[in-house]
């Protein structure tokens, strides 16, 4: 009797374990490709990179990302976007260079300084989080950055919502200041 109680105990432990690890597994796996959707999304949305050049990939929160750029500050660029999204543990940056260009030379090539490539990253990603948050119609929000200090133009549903734009803009990393010129739309 007590073998048979006893072999009926190790069955259920290794039944719960072996369920559990499943939805672990899974819970894993779903996590991942909401990071990946929103590492490319975030790429995309951004306007100095071409993101259709550049591939991620995640494994436990880690993002790996491959494929071809002509400068250095557009692997910087993609790498710090893509750290900057939430449950990101790392990021594997292994994005070939096709040419690469002195930083120097580059900085004047396209007019791209230190506070530019902070102002690109800070506006992508509020942009990307106001894109991503369902209580917020982000596509209706445009957000501008000029040396940290953020911009927000465009029409909202009420003054939660307005809060909750201002609440985000200001959470984002190098964020000096922020200006609402946000309205709330009377016909919502």
């Amino acid at each position: 009797m007590k073998r048979t109680l006893l072999t009926m105990a190790l069955a259920s432990a290794v039944t719960v374990t072996s369920v559990h690890a499943k939805e672990n597994a899974w819970e894993k796996e779903a996590s991942d490709a909401w990071i990946d959707g929103k590492a490319e999304a975030t790429l995309l949305f951004n306007t100095n990179l071409d993101s259709f050049d550049i591939n991620t990939d995640v494994h436990n929160g880690v993002v790996v990302l491959t494929g071809k750029v002509e400068h250095n500050v557009d692997k910087k660029l993609a790498e710090e976007l893509v750290t900057g999204i939430d449950d990101v543990k790392d990021v594997d940056n292994r994005i070939s260079l096709v040419k690469d260009v002195d930083h120097k030379t580059l900085e004047k090539e396209r007019g791209m300084d230190e506070s530019s490539f902070t102002d690109a990253k800070i506006a992508t990603v509020i942009k990307t989080r106001l894109l991503f948050d369902t209580d917020i119609s982000g596509t209706d929000i445009d957000v501008d950055v000029k040396n940290g200090k953020v911009t927000l133009t465009g029409d909202v549903d009420s003054e939660s919502e307005k809060q909750l734009a201002i609440a985000i803009a200001k959470n984002a990393d190098d964020v000096k200041h922020v200006d609402d010129n946000l309205r709330i739309d009377k016909e919502s």
